[in-house]
């Protein structure tokens, strides 16, 4: 492998400008194709399998309804106060500023709360619904505006506006708050390397890599189910591990310089070595996201696979892409023409007569160093095993946005069950008797505490389904909603058997319990296939038993303190304002089996980066000890480089209003946090020097069995050697950094 690399490595350099021009010219390529195409994101992926989805598909059958095109916008309305929305002062007053709202030439139809009978039982709170011409992603903001300055005049009447919708609030996708995550990382990448130019490389490379990918994307949910969130995720993780990439390269391509070698040899070598590496880690991130498949829910595969094709874009572009850069560039980015503005702390970090700190720590104490690490973490994980899944909806809003506003107002008025309404089928013969057997099962199922209102039972054309409407007495996140799903199916065998009444429940609270459970299924096996695969790989790549059950075992903790964290947080609300997380809410459903893909991806990042070079060493000196420190010698300081770019990329997304993009971006971070400086930095190292010479034992047998593929480049760089050793006629030895 690491040949191959040497020599693609190579090629790239002596062609570096028809490299460049070849890759502007694919990005512009796909832009020119998303804009001829378009994308197709669809937000309502039909999930197979799920009692509530089955359910859906008969609600769909037997009461069909015209599919409502345009977008929504819900006005939320309170009178003032001492008035009712009943009163003819304040109803004419309404009508008149509903009317100006129609008035916009966009805007379909308005419905007053007096027209969709949405009065409270005080009368005091109520809601009109505007519909517009166009989808509500399309709905324009001078149409917003308008809404807005008329709830705006309203709210100063002495009233109480809000609103929400699909047609008002949409999901952000890209803005400030991921610029401030590259600017971070565009400050951490110039201290590593004492260098604006250097530290803008990475990024320049990552989001033309970025780019290239996100088209893929858009043009993909032309082909399968996808959410808008797959473009979120993919721009994370490729806009991260794009710059994480190319860090690692070019931080190998300013060795070499620094050994000697020339400009075009310096780049070979790093991507034969490092380069070697990103092929190993990226392959094994995108075992992680293309796992996502196990649990055999659409629009998590399609997430998954969204994913793994920006990763691999930026794999692809890091070993090929980079190269070619580092060509053009040349002597300008080496270790040897710092920034003045860096010039101190670069010598400073250059110094060989001062010892690596981070070396210092590990070999002084490493049972301590393990010990700490170990309590630190467990007690993070302790939360976990109480983690409660869900949605997050607008309650998790801060209350300066509307929407939340609109939230708390809809369950001031309505009670908190109405953010989670469900909806009974009642499947009978279609007999006379029918009807009182509906009757009779909703008097049992009246019975339930957890229920708050029951509309009466409405048959469909057919005559032998009916219709229940619930609103349970709990909210959306509250577990006696899930307790009363449960009850309700636990007796419907015995309604069944009693009045040949067959009960079914859906609706949206619904949905989201038999989503969540249906990912709690499938999490120990998505595990042991990923885990399992990735195992396999590292065996291979570091010819070793022990080091890959450590990094197994390591990522293991890491995920369990990571989810642990993000139940105090989220769930339990303890930090929550410092995180942007304004009320207790539940774990997003999906984002163990997201964060266990993504993370066990990128903990392997940083496992391969640091060991490969301390397998190098290893192979060179025989010394296990000082293989180790070696390692976090040379490779430390650009994990540590590479998981700061990591947490403020994923820092960025966590920034975001979108509470789904900021729960991954919060878990994200955290858990690059508690993996790259706690495992990988601190534990790994300090156990591979307890292990000794153990940490690379492998049964003969089994060496030969599997295949070598030599990721630190060993028989790359005897060749190296031998043909300059031919070209020079000098007797050149390798030392050991090489």
């Amino acid at each position: 492998m690491a040949k191959y690399l040497h020599r693609l490595g190579m090629w790239s350099a002596k062609h570096s400008k028809k490299v460049i021009i070849g890759g502007v010219a694919i990005l512009l390529a796909v832009v020119v194709l998303v804009l001829a195409i378009g994308p197709a994101f669809n937000e309502n992926t039909p999930i197979p399998g799920l009692k509530s989805q089955s359910a859906l598909e008969l609600l769909n059958k037997e009461f069909p309804s015209p599919k409502e095109e345009g977008g929504q916008i819900q006005m939320v309305l309170k009178a003032p106060v001492q008035k009712t929305l009943s009163s003819s002062s304040v109803q004419q007053f309404l009508e008149i500023n509903l009317k100006k709202i129609k008035e916009d030439p966009q805007v379909k139809s308005v419905v007053s709360p007096y027209d969709n009978h949405s009065l409270n039982a005080n009368k005091t709170i109520g809601y009109s619904t505007i519909t517009y011409n166009v989808p509500g992603d399309q709905v324009s903001s001078e149409s917003k505006e308008k809404v807005e300055k008329i709830a705006e005049n309203m709210r100063e009447a002495g009233w109480q506006a809000e609103l929400t919708g699909a047609g008002y609030v949409k999901m952000e996708i890209g803005g400030v708050t991921e610029a401030i995550g590259v600017l971070a990382a565009f400050i951490i990448l110039s201290f590593t390397f004492a260098s604006f130019l250097t530290g803008v490389l990475p990024i320049v490379t990552a989001a033309v890599g970025l780019g290239i990918g996100l088209m893929g994307v858009l043009l993909g949910s032309n082909i399968l189910d996808m959410s808008s969130t797959s473009l979120s995720l993919s721009a994370m993780l490729g806009l991260a591990v794009g710059i994480d990439y190319a860090l690692f390269i070019v931080s190998r391509y300013r060795h070499q310089l620094s050994m000697g070698y020339d400009i075009r040899e310096s780049i070979a070598i790093a991507n034969g070595t490092a380069g070697s590496s990103v092929v190993f880690a990226g392959i094994t991130v995108m075992i992680g996201l293309i796992g996502l498949s196990v649990a055999k829910i659409p629009f998590l595969t399609a997430m998954g696979l969204a994913g793994a094709l920006c990763v691999l874009v930026a794999v692809l572009t890091a070993i090929v892409l980079v190269p070619a850069l580092l060509a053009v560039l040349g002597e300008k980015i080496s270790p040897s023409s710092p920034n003045r503005f860096f010039q101190k702390i670069y010598r400073r970090s250059m110094s060989k007569n001062k010892k690596n700190r981070l070396e210092a720590i590990v070999s002084r104490r490493p049972w301590v160093i393990v010990m700490i690490g170990l309590i630190l973490l467990g007690a993070l994980a302790l939360p976990f095993s109480r983690m409660e899944l869900g949605m997050p909806d607008d309650a998790q809003k801060s209350t300066d946005k509307t929407e939340r506003r609109a939230y708390d107002l809809l369950s001031e008025g309505y009670g908190p069950g109405y953010h989670s309404p469900l909806i009974i089928l009642a499947k009978t013969d279609g007999s006379e008797q029918s009807k009182k057997n509906v009757t009779a099962a909703m008097d049992q199922l009246k019975k339930l505490p957890e229920i708050g209102t029951m509309t009466p039972a409405i048959p469909s054309p057919s005559g032998k389904v009916f219709m229940i409407n619930v609103i349970p007495a709990t909210g959306a996140h509250d577990v006696k909603t899930r307790i009363l799903v449960e009850h309700i199916r636990d007796i419907a065998p015995d309604i069944q058997k009693q009045r040949n009444v067959e009960l079914l429940v859906t609706g949206s609270a619904a949905v989201s319990i038999d989503i969540s459970q249906k990912l709690n299924d499938a999490l120990p096996k998505f595990c042991m296939v990923i885990v399992g695969l990735a195992f396999l790989l590292l065996m291979i790549v570091f010819r070793s038993l022990l080091v890959p059950i450590k990094a197994v075992l390591g990522f293991v903790l890491s995920l369990a303190a990571t989810l642990g964290f993000a139940v105090l947080v989220i769930q339990d609300g303890h930090l929550g304002g410092l995180f942007g997380f304004h009320g207790p809410s539940p774990i997003l459903n999906f984002l163990p089996i997201i964060v266990v893909g993504i993370l066990f991806g990128l903990a392997m990042d940083y496992e391969v980066f640091l060991v490969s070079r301390m397998r190098e060493e290893f192979k060179h000196t025989g010394d296990a000890r000082a293989s180790v420190l070696a390692g976090l010698r040379h490779s430390g300081g650009v994990v540590i480089a590479a998981g700061l770019i990591m947490i403020a990329v994923f820092t960025g997304f966590m920034m975001a209003e979108d509470p789904i993009i900021k729960s991954m971006g919060f878990a994200l971070a955290f858990g690059i946090l508690f993996d790259a400086f706690v495992v990988r930095l601190m534990i790994v190292p300090a156990v591979m020097i307890l292990m000794g010479k153990s940490a690379w034992y492998l049964p003969k047998w089994l060496d030969h069995i599997l295949p070598n593929l030599d990721v630190e480049g060993e028989r790359m760089m005897h060749e190296v050697e031998a043909n300059k050793k031919e070209a020079t006629g000098e007797n050149l030895k390798l030392s050991p950094e090489q």
